[in-house]
């Protein structure tokens, strides 16, 4: 906290994001006033509010709370996602300091051991199972997550005497190159985010620059086959691979879970039990495995930690488990990601008709990727489509759902409002559901929840 003693209290633009939530909690915790603004109310805003965050939806100007008006003593952190707000310009007219979510993730990390997981797909999981081992083990840490992890039930993690913070390195806006890792993790670097990077080039040349951050007597562990350059030590990881420094063979499903035979350069551990299912989620134990070997953490608390991590709500996120029926929730929003989430459900339950009801998320990713979408979203027996959310974007010509489900080769698929899903599945209750995105598809998880319950007691 040593670089924010000049500061009393935090003003939040867009205080409920999954990351700034974590921040905002992290200053109130340690003592600050916390305050701010976001578009809309969300369990985030209600838990925050709960634990004494001053937190309003409507955009104040200049009336905001006395408490956040002295520009000497407070420090303003906003997201690059909100564009316009009377808040921002009366801040930055008032000679505020105003800082990105990733200027100030930043300045956490030059004053600790930084562990930063970056990655197209699988960095909330990678990061939030990391910061659970660490937990659990004697070394402990500080966490800031981009999900809400079920063993903590939060997206922060505190501890007083821990030198290491876990922080989920965020591609979007180039934010993470405001980080300072002692260490890194890189899950992966398909392209995205293209309204941002321009090209596909562009979007691996800011990865390279990511992994150029890192302290030069640290460690980077990166996906086989990425090759991205670094000052530190960099190690490989892949499944089943004879040519990576860490890989896992020999795995096996038992009980929906999976363990494998973990190669550590030369050194084997046998038998290592993931606690998630997944070949996906094997490799980002494999990678936490990798960095937490190279640190130095011994065998038995890093298999204790894999075995008992439980997950990130929302990724591969078991609603309902019964023999009959199974809802999964997940938050896959890339082609990638969608493949990972079938291939792994088929592997699950080979019998099964699977459903899957996808929210596509922002009308430039949709264009970008729209044939990728098609492929994977194809591999379900049957494919409900919900309009594009389109989160800070305006509509773009000709890109829509219909054009997406023209393209896609299911032959049972529709398009269905968000309050047309429950009448459409008022009668199921045998087979495997999913539903898919990054939007606000969460919102009609718990009214989903309910009436599957409902149609499994009938």
């Amino acid at each position: 906290m040593q670089q924010f003693n000049q500061y009393k209290s935090v003003y939040f633009i867009g205080i409920g994001g999954i990351g700034m939530s974590a921040l905002a909690r992290y200053f109130n915790q340690n003592g600050l006033s916390v305050g701010g603004y976001d578009k809309t109310p969300s369990p985030l805003t209600q838990q925050l509010a709960l634990e004494g965050c001053l937190i309003h939806f409507d955009d104040l100007g200049e009336e905001i709370p006395d408490t956040f008006k002295d520009k000497q003593s407070t420090l303003i952190v906003y997201t690059p996602a909100i564009k316009q707000l009377d808040e921002m310009t009366f801040f930055k007219n008032g000679g505020f300091t105003l800082l990105k979510r990733a200027e100030v993730l930043g300045m956490l990390t030059r004053q600790s051991k930084g562990l930063c997981v970056a990655g197209t797909h699988g960095k909330t999981t990678t990061s939030s199972m990391l910061a659970f081992i660490l937990d659990q083990s004697t070394w402990k840490c500080n966490a800031f997550l981009g999900g809400i992890a079920t063993n903590f039930q939060s997206n922060l993690v505190l501890s007083k005497q821990s030198s290491y913070t876990v922080i989920e390195a965020d591609e979007f806006d180039r934010s993470f190159l405001h980080l300072s890792p002692f260490a890194s993790i890189i899950t992966s670097a398909d392209p995205d985010h293209l309204d941002i990077y321009g090209t596909p080039e562009q979007f691996k040349e800011g990865f390279r620059q990511f992994a150029m951050k890192l302290d030069p007597k640290g460690i980077c562990l990166q996906k086989e086959g990425l090759n991205l350059p670094t000052l530190g030590t960099s190690y490989t990881y892949a499944i089943e691979s004879e040519s990576a420094d860490f890989s896992v063979f020999n795995i096996q499903w038992i009980d929906g879970f999976l363990c494998g035979d973990v190669r550590l350069k030369n050194t084997w551990w046998r038998n290592v039990e993931f606690g998630l299912p997944g070949i996906h989620n094997a490799e980002n134990a494999l990678a936490c495995l990798g960095l937490l070997y190279e640190l130095g953490m011994d065998e038995s608390q890093i298999r204790s930690g894999l075995k008992n991590f439980l997950g990130v709500k929302r990724r591969f996120e078991y609603i309902i488990r019964t023999e009959k029926l199974v809802y999964i929730d997940d938050y896959a929003h890339h082609p990638q990601e969608i493949n990972a989430l079938i291939s792994s459900i088929r592997q699950l339950y080979p019998e099964k008709k699977i459903t899957g009801i996808f929210q596509p998320h922002l009308f430039s990713r949709t264009k970008d990727f729209v044939e990728g979408f098609a492929k994977e979203l194809s591999e379900l027996d049957e494919l409900i489509l919900l309009p594009i959310y389109p989160a800070r974007e305006e509509p773009i010509q000709g890109v829509s759902s219909e054009w997406l489900l023209s393209m896609c080769k299911n032959v049972q698929k529709s398009i269905k409002r968000p309050s047309e899903v429950l009448p459409y599945l008022s009668h199921y209750s045998d087979g495997i559901l999913l539903t898919i995105g990054a939007g606000d598809i969460d919102r009609i998880v718990p009214s989903l929840k309910e009436l599957l319950t409902i149609n499994l007691a009938d």
